[in-house]
Order: structure tokens, then C-alpha cells, then sequence
């Protein structure tokens, strides 16, 4: 690495948290910590739309975190949204702005994907115990359950409740009544009822809960003198009780010496955590300072140690959908090999781009465990829409994308949906795999000639050793074939001789990608 830190910031729906780290004799040090409570979840209106105002809010904060990244290579910062941005219509708006302000990627994770970087954060966190662990993080705008053991999530769950949106459905004038509460407690206890059997069946040995929300209930009922230490359920009864009395969020702040901003969302967070531990049996819940943004740094330090989770991800697909994984190794190998002749010309330098087309190659047949004819489409749904650890919703998309245009039509608007800065370049990545999957059509283990490859923007010359193509004929009739499809989207492909230059395109028998 050319620097030793590394930085995390998570764009919750309450708050904003960022983290700044190093890897010191193999221990992470933290050097800094920011936290701004923005509460973006409250900015959106009644169609899902963050106001302009708390987008505003919201830039602010980024601005100042942003300080602290200028010399922090991208490599090594990840930046997500949760809830509110997955949510929120016009996150893709507010996104490329907060993108232009901070000069990196934001990542909009799936619910299941943060609940897994926060149990990373906790288990890093926290004393190791025999057994599985219960996690409690209650966010903004939803609340994550997860049962693991050491450091492997074995269950997760994310649930579409939080102090934020739970205070503004039942307490947003600040009024606290018992009338309110049960109101409230039934919200959560209708949220709760899908997953509770279940994880009761499951079962764990400790419960340990994340988040500022439960660090400040755990504050008061310390306060108090209700709990020595973490939170229990009888502590939990008698600040329930006290919300009673209190009766609105202004004397919340006054009696308990919150910060106002906290004191507007406790009473949400409050009937959130109490109604999990009623419902699933919690008696005593211990507290960790790690969350989501440690997750997110051991995560990070994992790809550049080169142990990504996202690799892990990709052999459980494979061997769930039963792919013909010698198959997959031919096309991933040969289109990084072709990848390689042409990424100074195509501009494909970025530590992603192998990545990527790898990984898309060794799934673009993930749709025919349902059917051959479409398995194009059938992959692509798939992809988009599974619970895949390690990938945002935008690198899901990318990925079912390459898998959707492997074959078969191939128009000009193909990657119109994707973000922007991503158009040219996916279309660049999907005719190489394209390539690699004619030139594997016939699933032989025969390995293939040296294959040159050389492009001028829209020009490819596909480059064979003299005689090749004739003595395999069903392999240049594919390749006729593609020409016309490729033309759909603007490509022009020649057929020709092996060139003299970059490293020719060969897919030894059974290779398979790094």
C-alpha cells in the first residue's frame, strides 16, 4: 500500500460515522473517529424523496469528513449508504453529488450485506465465547438481526424499522403517551413477526447489541442505576415507565442530559429494543463499541490483503447453481487475457476491471439451472436480486449486466441504466467476455491458440494463427455471427492473423481465473 491507513465512512439513516485506521504488527489502530447525528431519514417525504434541505445537511457533513481523506489512496476507502439511501427515489441524485464532493465511489448495500458488515464490526469488537452470538444494531431507518459464530454470519435478517422512523410514525410532535407506545410496540412486534420463530429456533448463547441507540439507552439505565453494565430486560421495563412520566422528548433531553437530536429519535430506538427483547427472550444484552464502519475496515483490509469476501461469494454461487466450473475457468481466463491486450487502449487500468470481468465470467451461466434458452436473462435476475456478500446494489448491477449481454442481442443502450461513469466501460468489459464465451462455445478442454486482440475505440481485429480458423469452422461462424450482433452496439470486429505485441489471449486446458 502506499499509505498504511485506511478509512470507512457509513452514511446511515441517523448518522453519519467515518473512521480513519492503520494495520500496526498485524492489529488495527484507529486514529480517528467523526460523527455527525445528520438523520437523513428524516428528509424524506411522503413519496420517498430526500428534501433538498437535508440533502444539504448531509453534504455539509461529508464536506468536513472529506478533509480527511485527501491522502488516503480510493484503493483503501469505502464509503456506503443504508436504509435511507436504498429507500430514498432520488438517492442516485444526492449519491453523484456526494461523490463529486468527496472525489470517491458511495456503495448502496442491501440490508442483508450491512448486516453481515456489522456483525464483522461487533465480532472484532468483543471478548471471543464458545457458541453463537445474537446482534441487535438499530439503525435509523432499520434494524439488523444477525446469529454467528466467531467471526461467519450464519443468519441475517434486516428489518424495515428504526429510532428515526419509528419516532416520526408515532412520536413525531414529541408527545410520549402510553397510548403512543403501545402503538408503537405493536408496529414493532407486526415487523418482527416474520423472523421471530425462527431465530428463537435458531438459538444463540450471548446477545450483543450495536449502535448509538442502544449505547445511549444502556447510558441512562447506567445512570439510573437500573443496570451495573450492558442493558437487561427488567432495566428495560423501567424506563419504559419513565417514558411514561417524561412524556415528551424535550424533558427526555432535560432529565437524561441528551443531545436534542438524540432525545427526538430515543423513544423510537427505545420500543425498538425493547419489543426484540420481549419478543425473542433477551434477559441481558451486552454492548459493543464496533458497528458497521469497523465491519467495513476489516472487510476493506480483507481485499487488499487479498482474502475478499467477494471471491467466497462467487465459489457459493457456483456451487449452488452446479456450474460446470472447468467451463467457467476457459471463458474467465480468456477474457483476462484479452483484457490484458487492450486495457492501456480501452482504458481499463482501474484494479476493478479484472475483478469484475472474471467474476462475470465465471457466472454468466448461473440461468441454466432453470432453462438454456434465455439463461442469459434467467442469470441476470438472478444476480440482481440475490443476497451476494461482499457487493453493493451498483456492483450487482454491473455484474448482472455482463451476465444479461453475454450472448445474443447486444444494443447500443445496453448499459443505459448503469450509473454514467460506469456506460463505456461495462460495454468494453461485455464485448470481451462475449469473445471468450464464442471462443469456448464448443466446451472443449482443447486449449486455444495464441489469440491476439487490438482495438481503436470501436475497431477490433481478432487475430488467429494462419490456418486456425479454417481447420475450425463452427468456431469462425460463431465468430461471423458476433460481428453482426457487436455491430448492433457499435463495434466493428475483423478476423485476422496473430499479431506480434501484448500477451496473446490463451486459455490453457482446465485454467481458471485468479
Amino acid at each position: 500500500m502506499s499509505s498504511d491507513f485506511v478509512a470507512a465512512i457509513d452514511l446511515g439513516s441517523n448518522s453519519f460515522h467515518m473512521i480513519v485506521a492503520r494495520l500496526s504488527n498485524g492489529q488495527v489502530q484507529v486514529h480517528d473517529r467523526l460523527r455527525e447525528m445528520v438523520q437523513l431519514a428524516g428528509g424524506l417525504d411522503g413519496r420517498n424523496r430526500l428534501s433538498e434541505e437535508s440533502q444539504r445537511r448531509a453534504l455539509a457533513c461529508l464536506a468536513r469528513f472529506g478533509q480527511r481523506l485527501r491522502h488516503i489512496p480510493a484503493e483503501q476507502i469505502r464509503i456506503v449508504g443504508t436504509n435511507t439511501l436504498r429507500q430514498a427515489r432520488n438517492s442516485a441524485e444526492f449519491v453523484a453529488r456526494a461523490e463529486q464532493l468527496l472525489g470517491h465511489k458511495v456503495e448502496i448495500v442491501r440490508g442483508q450485506e450491512e448486516a453481515r458488515l456489522i456483525y464483522l464490526g461487533v465480532a472484532h469488537n468483543v471478548a471471543d465465547i464458545p457458541g453463537k452470538r445474537l446482534v441487535v444494531d438499530i439503525g435509523g431507518g432499520s434494524t439488523e438481526l444477525i446469529i454467528g459464530e466467531k467471526f461467519d454470519p450464519l443468519h441475517l435478517a434486516s428489518l424495515r424499522m428504526g429510532c428515526v422512523s419509528l419516532s416520526r410514525a408515532c412520536f413525531g410532535d414529541g408527545r410520549v403517551t402510553a397510548a403512543r407506545l403501545r402503538e408503537a410496540e405493536l408496529l414493532v412486534q407486526l415487523n418482527l413477526e416474520p423472523v421471530r420463530e425462527e431465530y428463537l429456533a435458531r438459538g444463540w448463547n450471548v446477545a450483543t447489541g450495536a449502535s448509538g441507540s442502544i449505547k445511549a439507552i444502556q447510558g441512562v439505565l447506567i445512570g439510573e442505576g437500573w443496570s451495573r453494565e450492558g442493558i437487561t430486560l427488567e432495566a428495560l421495563r423501567r424506563l419504559r415507565q419513565a417514558l411514561c412520566e417524561v412524556r415528551h422528548t424535550a424533558a427526555i433531553a432535560a432529565r437524561w442530559q441528551l443531545d436534542p437530536a438524540r432525545a427526538r429519535v430515543f423513544v423510537g430506538g427505545f420500543v425498538v429494543l425493547h419489543g426484540l427483547c420481549e419478543a425473542l427472550g433477551i434477559e441481558q444484552l451486552q454492548v459493543s463499541e464496533g458497528a458497521l464502519r469497523e465491519g467495513l475496515i476489516y472487510d476493506l483490509l480483507g481485499r487488499i490483503r487479498h482474502e475478499d469476501v467477494r471471491d467466497r461469494t462467487i465459489a457459493d454461487v457456483i456451487t449452488r447453481f452446479n456450474l460446470d466450473e472447468a467451463q467457467a475457468g476457459r471463458v474467465s481466463a480468456t477474457a483476462l487475457a484479452l483484457l490484458r491486450q487492450v486495457r492501456a487502449q480501452w482504458r481499463l487500468n482501474g484494479a476493478e476491471a479484472p475483478h469484475v470481468l472474471g467474476r462475470a465470467a465465471r457466472l454468466h451461466e448461473a440461468g441454466l439451472l432453470l432453462t438454456h434458452d434465455g439463461h442469459h436473462r434467467h442469470g441476470a435476475y438472478v444476480l440482481e436480486h440475490a443476497d451476494l456478500p461482499g457487493y453493493s446494489r451498483d456492483d450487482q448491477l454491473l455484474l448482472a449486466a455482463l451476465v444479461r449481454r453475454h450472448r445474443r442481442a447486444f444494443p447500443a443502450a445496453a448499459f443505459a441504466h448503469l450509473p454514467k461513469q460506469w456506460t463505456r466501460s461495462a460495454r468494453r468489459l461485455c464485448v470481451l467476455l462475449r469473445l471468450a464465451v464464442v471462443l469456448h462455445r464448443s466446451r472443449s478442454s482443447e486449449a486455444l491458440p495464441a489469440i491476439s486482440l487490438h482495438v481503436d475505440r470501436r475497431q477490433l481485429e481478432l487475430g488467429f494463427p494462419d490456418g486456425w480458423l479454417e481447420a475450425h469452422p463452427l468456431t469462425r461462424a460463431d465468430l461471423q455471427i458476433e460481428a453482426g450482433l457487436l455491430h448492433q452496439a457499435g463495434f466493428k470486429l475483423r478476423l485476422g492473423r496473430t499479431r506480434t505485441g501484448p500477451e496473446p489471449a490463451q486459455a490453457p486446458s482446465g485454467s481458471v481465473a485468479p
